[in-house]
This record gives structure tokens, C-alpha cells and sequence, in this order.
């Protein structure tokens, strides 16, 4: 009997939640108007919230609730039980809790409400895990930081249930450690409110001297993670919950990762893990890789800190925002117009950017679709990208129409079964 694998999608809005669900998740989690950790994302009010839950559970989907900020003792006092209390009455299937203090007070006041302790709780072994079960914890999510040697470890030693993010934006620091946005901008990242200084761009000096390059200026910017090619290696050391970051992202984003995480965790119990390794190889699997490209990246992705590697390759230097694909490069500038020898098929309203290194020097909006392999001749005004200029797509809008159209326009329910 195939083990079930949780495919968690992140909600940063009701129609994220219900695009995730039309795309094959089994859970999203979502925050609230208060006690979140997103406190910047588009969060439902509380009667959304509370359709929200019965929108899941109609589809036969579970919601999760972020209450994973440090709590003040007057807020946890008189705010934090109104808050809960009407979507623990509506079936809230969890909360997300930091602050221990939170832990015990929903565990007391509401004994039969599942807990998942948030990796921001910076849980690194089953000690800590194996700790937190008296206190109505049922789930840890494993720190981000942990190889799958040790996730393992605290799989063989403890019978809570594992999440482990596998997607999305990883934080520089260990989470729910780091001080630098409080420190910095006045912006306490555990209170919701993360100015991701680790994004902004830096100078390294060494005895007086810069050491680093200006080329290289986004020192403590890591790539986001993508784990679809170690999905066997996530099973095998016992995660149950399959965890993508992005509350932040638009509906696209959560639509199509989710999606793509489904299908991949089903070929794999369908294929087994020697034919998945060569599903890997091949070109469904090329061009699925390219779809994450195009929906969000920083300077590609790196697998994260599963197989206990970390460095450089991990980290965004050049830009901390979305990349986009790599499609081609300029062969040829005549007067106003450059010729772009494609490497990948664009479509008509495609965004495209010219670039000198990371510096963009012309973007443009493709009028109509051509082919990998062909040649593109665009009008450029008066900017004069240089043969050899690379070019990158920074919108797939082929994507995004097929993405609206299968998981964002439709409304997919279930049929409740009477009796």
C-alpha cells in the first residue's frame, strides 16, 4: 500500500487557496487577519475565512491556520481566543504556532484542535519534537536548514507527522532566528512583518577593501529551492507533508507548483524510483522545469540543504528578484531593429528584456509567436543592446492563460453524498 503524501499549498488570498485546490493539493495553509507571519499578503477577512473552511471541506481539502507569531501577553490575554474561536467552531483542521506560549494556550483552550509546531520553532531533532506531543502538537515542520539524514533521524524517533518545505524562497538565516529586519528596518520578521533585508544588495570589505563585486551585490540572497528531483529522496527519509512556500505569490504561482508537485509525487509511486530517475532525464520533465522557471526564479533554483550541500550555488547574487528564461541572444543590431536567435518558443505577449549582464536594456512585449530555433526581429527605438546581449522572458503569457483556464476560471466541487 503506497504511503499518502500531503501535497501543502501556500494561500496568500481566497483564490490562491481555491486555484491550489483545483490543482491538486490536499491542503493549503492561510492566514488570518491577525497572528500571522504574512502580515503583507492579501489575508481573508474572517467570513472568507470562515467560507474558506467550508469551501475546503466540501472539496474534501483541509485548512491549516498560520498563528505563528511571537504573541504579546496582553494579545494572547484578550485577542487570541476570539480570534480562534469561531473557525475552531466552523472545523479548522489546525493551527501553525511559534511562540510556545501560544502552543499552550490553545492547547488548553481548545484541547482537540491539532497543532503544527511552525519551523519557525527551529526544530533540528526529535528531542525537540518528541517534547512538544504533551502540548497537543501532532505535526513539526522541520527547519529548512536540516539534511535528509536528519530529518530521518527524527522520523525513526518520534510518531509525529514530518512537513519539510520542498518549494519556494528560503530564508538566509535559520528561521525564526533571524533579527536582522527588526534590527535594520524596524520590521520584526516573527511579528509578520519582514522587510527581507537579506533581498537588498550589499558590500563586502576585508581589512579596508572591497572584496566583493559589483556584479555580485546581492551577498545574502538565496535562490528559492526545487526539490521535484529528490522527491524520492523526501519519501524515504518519512516526510508526510510536502510543504511550498509562497503566501506572498500571486494565484499563478500557487496554482501551478502545487499542480506540478502533484503530479510528479503520483509518477513516482506509479513509476518507482528507478524509472522516475529516468523520467528525470527526459524532455516532459525539461519543459515542466521550465514552466517553475517561468512562473518564479532567482537566478535558477538550487535543491536546498537536503543532501547536506551548501555554498554558492545556493545563492542569488546577480539579482533577488524573479530572472525569468533564458530564450536567446542578439545577433545582429541594425538602426533600430536587433535580431534575437531564439533558444526557446515565445509567445505572442510574452515579455522579453535584453540584458547587459543583469542590467536590462530593452524590454519589449512579443506581438506574435515564433519558435526555438528561429529568428526574432524586434524594433528597439533607440537602445543599442550589443550581439551577444542575452534575452529573457520575465512573462510567459501562454502559461498564464493555460493556468487561469485549468485551475483559476473554472470552480471544480465536489458533490456532497447524501444518505
Amino acid at each position: 500500500m503506497k504511503k499518502k503524501i500531503e501535497i501543502l499549498a501556500p494561500a496568500g488570498s481566497y483564490e490562491s487557496m481555491t486555484a491550489a485546490m483545483n490543482a491538486g493539493c490536499d491542503a493549503v495553509y492561510i492566514g488570518g487577519s491577525s497572528f500571522g507571519a504574512r502580515a503583507y499578503a492579501n489575508n481573508p477577512d474572517e467570513e472568507t475565512l470562515l467560507h474558506a473552511i467550508d469551501e475546503a471541506h466540501i472539496r474534501g481539502k483541509r485548512i491549516y491556520l498560520t498563528v505563528n507569531t511571537l504573541v504579546k501577553e496582553r494579545e494572547r490575554t484578550e485577542e487570541l481566543f476570539c480570534f480562534l474561536d469561531k473557525f475552531y467552531l466552523q472545523g479548522l483542521d489546525a493551527v501553525i504556532v511559534q511562540d510556545v506560549g501560544v502552543l499552550h494556550f490553545i492547547h488548553r483552550n481548545f484541547p482537540d484542535l491539532p497543532i503544527h509546531a511552525s519551523t519557525q520553532m527551529t526544530l533540528t531533532m526529535a528531542q525537540g519534537a518528541n517534547l512538544l506531543k504533551d502540548y497537543g502538537v501532532t505535526r513539526v515542520v522541520t527547519s529548512r536548514e536540516l539534511s535528509f539524514q536528519e530529518i530521518r533521524a527524527i522520523r525513526d524517533n518520534t510518531d509525529l507527522e514530518i512537513e519539510t518545505f520542498v518549494h519556494g524562497a528560503l530564508c538566509y538565516c535559520y528561521s525564526g532566528q533571524c533579527l536582522m529586519s527588526s534590527i535594520i528596518g524596524g520590521r520584526s520578521g516573527n511579528r509578520g512583518r519582514c522587510a527581507q533585508p537579506c533581498r537588498m544588495a550589499y558590500q563586502f570589505f576585508s581589512d579596508g577593501k572591497q572584496i566583493s563585486s559589483e556584479q555580485e551585490k546581492y551577498l545574502l540572497s538565496p535562490k528559492d529551492i526545487n526539490t521535484l528531483a529528490l522527491i524520492p529522496e523526501l519519501i524515504e527519509a518519512g516526510v508526510d507533508s510536502f510543504k511550498i512556500e509562497g503566501r506572498m505569490k500571486r494565484p499563478e504561482y500557487a496554482a501551478a507548483v502545487s499542480g506540478m508537485y502533484r503530479k510528479y509525487v503520483d509518477l513516482y509511486f506509479e513509476a518507482g524510483k528507478i524509472k522516475y530517475r529516468e523520467i528525470l532525464k527526459g524532455e516532459e520533465f525539461r519543459k515542466d522545469m521550465l514552466d517553475l522557471m517561468d512562473i518564479y526564479n532567482r537566478g535558477g533554483f538550487s535543491e536546498g540543504y537536503g543532501n547536506s550541500y551548501h555554498g554558492r550555488k545556493m545563492m542569488s547574487l546577480a539579482r533577488p528578484n524573479h530572472s525569468g528564461v533564458y530564450v536567446g541572444e542578439v545577433i545582429r543590431v541594425r538602426g533600430s531593429q536587433a535580431s534575437i536567435a531564439l533558444k526557446e518558443e515565445i509567445h505572442a505577449q510574452d515579455i522579453l528584456e535584453i540584458r547587459n549582464g543583469e542590467r536590462k536594456e530593452y524590454e519589449f512585449t512579443a506581438k506574435n509567436p515564433a519558435v526555438a530555433g528561429g529568428i526574432l526581429t524586434v524594433n528597439i527605438g533607440k537602445a543599442r543592446p550589443k550581439p551577444g546581449s542575452k534575452v529573457y522572458r520575465t512573462r510567459n503569457n501562454n502559461l498564464l492563460d493555460r493556468i487561469a483556464a485549468d485551475y483559476i476560471d473554472k470552480n471544480q466541487r465536489q458533490g456532497i453524498k447524501g444518505h
